[in-house]
């Protein structure tokens, strides 16, 4: 990735395109490896109480952090329990071989709907992330300063929203109710990022985009987390991959329909096309029943060693 991003440094000048293109292609590749690592690291190395805080930083921390495989100790019941499991057994380690556990995967309903709708939400956000610059300059001359300010209010908001999405899971483990608020309002903050490019106001802009980018990228931490409860005890940097790999695939789809649209008809026909996939993606978030497993398997972990522990000084005293 570092080697890929030097490549795009010197490539500033317009006759070194494909140079740009190249370290750009090394980049794509690089962060494969990388951007499911947060879900994986949080839930080996943190409790119950701080893995979703523990997430959600690391979506915009794991370039720059270096961390072992996993803590001498497991940080919860839930860990333990699959630790010794896979530690143990032989079968169980072939039970959770890679290509049984994609098929396991892709038979899990409410994990494919949320694989989609997660790919949508994300995938809306590379749209407006790329076409930022002549969405901004169609409606305000001269605004390049403007766009790219706005591009950093929504990265900057993003990671607020990020941080207090992994914070307010931690606190109340209501999975299926924080995904679909945040995802209902990135759809508001879309429609009225939408509505407002036409008044001629470019501070309104910087407020509805930072509204979006709040929402849209904070939905980023809370989608792995989510995803990692529906899926124990698949391990999470499976889950969190297949997350990313749908999020590149409609990305790429999006981006390449929204400038199409943006050419063809205007930016109000992309924005409200992308407006309407965020409804899709918000309607089958809904139809994704909640069951935090791994929650479950803490808590019955719990009470297996409290019952072990009772057992164990009856015995002693007897």
């Amino acid at each position: 990735m570092a080697t890929g991003s030097w490549l795009k440094v010197l490539s500033a000048s317009p006759d070194h395109f494909y140079v740009a293109f190249l370290g750009q292609a090394l980049v794509g590749i690089a962060q494969i490896f990388i951007l499911g690592v947060p879900a994986r690291l949080a839930a080996v190395w943190f409790g119950p109480r701080q893995v979703s805080t523990a997430c959600a930083l690391g979506v915009f921390g794991n370039q720059g952090a270096v961390f072992q495989k996993e803590p001498p100790l497991p940080p919860s019941p839930a860990q333990a329990t699959l630790r010794h499991e896979v530690t143990v057994s032989d079968k169980s380690v072939e039970r959770h071989a890679y290509l049984k556990t994609l098929k396991s995967l892709f038979t899990n309903r409410n994990f494919v709907l949320l694989l989609i709708s997660y790919g949508i939400n994300v995938g809306v956000f590379y749209v407006v992330s790329t076409l930022l610059n002549q969405i901004v300059l169609l409606h305000f001359a001269n605004a390049e300063e403007d766009a790219g300010r706005i591009g950093l209010t929504i990265v900057l908001a993003g990671v607020v929203g990020s941080v207090t999405g992994g914070i307010v899971l931690d606190k109340t483990h209501r999975f299926k109710e924080s995904i679909l608020v945040v995802y209902f309002m990135a759809l508001a903050g879309m429609l009225a990022f939408t509505f407002t490019l036409k008044l001629g106001h470019i501070w309104i802009i910087y407020l509805t985009s930072g509204f979006l980018g709040f929402f849209m990228t904070g939905y980023l931490g809370i989608g792995y987390e989510f995803a990692a409860e529906l899926t124990y005890p698949i391990p999470e940097g499976t889950s969190s991959g297949l997350l990313n790999a749908s999020s590149e695939v409609f990305g790429v789809l999006f981006t390449l329909t929204g400038g199409e649209i943006l050419d063809a008809y205007g930016d109000m026909a992309t924005n409200c096309t992308m407006a309407a996939l965020l409804l899709a993606g918000l309607a089958m978030t809904t139809l994704i029943e909640g069951t935090a497993l791994k929650r479950q398997a803490a808590v019955a972990a719990r009470c297996v060693h409290s019952y072990l522990q009772q057992d164990e000084i009856l015995t002693t005293q007897t």
